[in-house]
């Protein structure tokens, strides 16, 4: 999914920034909102896809359960029970949950397309920081 989102997300944002960027707030050096907002965009669709078509008819590689989204999203038992809930309306699945994943995905490859690590190139903070994104929500919510 990292590299997916490296792939889709920082063509979108370069084109639509050099398209549209002049005519948005500019977020930081050399990055608009115009190519946040499509980096954004692009990454809910390509997560989206990956997840809700492509996973399902190529399906997981053996051990890839332990760690990948399987349509099931629950809060953590002690945040159920601090607000009161019962397990079955802490969790949420189906269309829903992909939608939740997906705008993760699409929150995280957008932020990590316009945070600057130490100066590094963002073809490698794009993927470094999705994959660390995308594995801590799964970690925590799946």
């Amino acid at each position: 999914m990292a590299v997916l989102l490296l792939s889709w997300c920082d063509t979108a944002a370069s084109t639509f920034g050099r398209l549209w960027g002049r005519y948005t707030p500019r977020i930081r050096r050399s990055k608009s909102l115009a190519g946040s907002l499509a980096a954004f965009l692009v990454g809910v669709g390509s997560s989206a896809f990956f997840w809700g078509w492509f996973v399902r008819f190529f399906g997981p590689e053996p051990g890839d359960e332990g760690f990948m989204f399987q349509g099931t999203l629950r809060l953590p038992q002690a945040a159920a029970e601090a607000v009161g809930l019962t397990s079955e309306q802490a969790t949420v699945a189906g269309p829903l949950a992909l939608g939740i994943v997906s705008l993760w995905s699409g929150f995280v490859a957008a932020a990590s397309e316009v945070v600057d690590v130490f100066g590094w190139d963002d073809n490698l903070t794009i993927p470094v920081l999705s994959a660390a994104g995308i594995w801590g929500f799964l970690k925590v919510f799946g």
